[in-house]
């Protein structure tokens, strides 16, 4: 069995990951929480990492299955064929994504424009450049994936 990404609604992931898994497919979709202000209230939301991205696990054969749920549109493709993604990078986003790495520095050290290097976890020995330093969380820019992440200050060095 082979993970694949699928193309899905504008703000449709999640509706496709309960009905994928409700199908019985194995299923990754990532999320964390936001908070949104509304003029009357504030509110917790779970968002996908990944817009529009869904990832499924299946044989080649049953790749058409997904097509039964409304919201789902394609699948990426790369050189004519349906990406493929490998089990370790899926294993990766898990580890880094949904679960806690432990780490060792000091907010002190730390300054925006920083060049930083992950001491654990998914992107162990790769260097971001630092964008914004909160109380615990800092805002990376990953050159090499053209992505902004938000990380723990314990995960990193200088």
């Amino acid at each position: 069995m082979k993970w694949y990404v699928i193309c899905t609604r504008p703000r449709w992931e999640l509706k496709i990951f309960k009905a994928l898994l409700e199908q019985g497919i194995e299923v990754y979709c990532p999320t964390y929480t936001a908070v949104r202000q509304w003029s009357d209230r504030k509110k917790k939301i779970r968002k996908p990492y990944f817009n529009s991205y869904v990832f499924v696990r299946l044989e080649e054969a049953e790749r058409n299955l997904v097509f039964s749920i409304p919201g789902v549109i394609r699948y990426v493709f790369w050189q004519g064929k349906a990406a493929r993604v490998r089990d370790e990078e899926i294993g990766l986003m898990k580890e880094y994504l949904d679960g806690e790495q432990q780490g060792s520095i000091g907010v002190e050290h730390l300054k925006i424009g920083q060049e930083v290097t992950f001491t654990g976890g998914a992107f162990r020995n790769r260097k971001a450049k630092i964008e914004e330093i909160g109380q615990k969380k800092v805002l990376l820019v990953l050159p090499v994936l053209g992505y902004r992440i938000t990380t723990r200050i314990a995960d990193l060095v200088p």
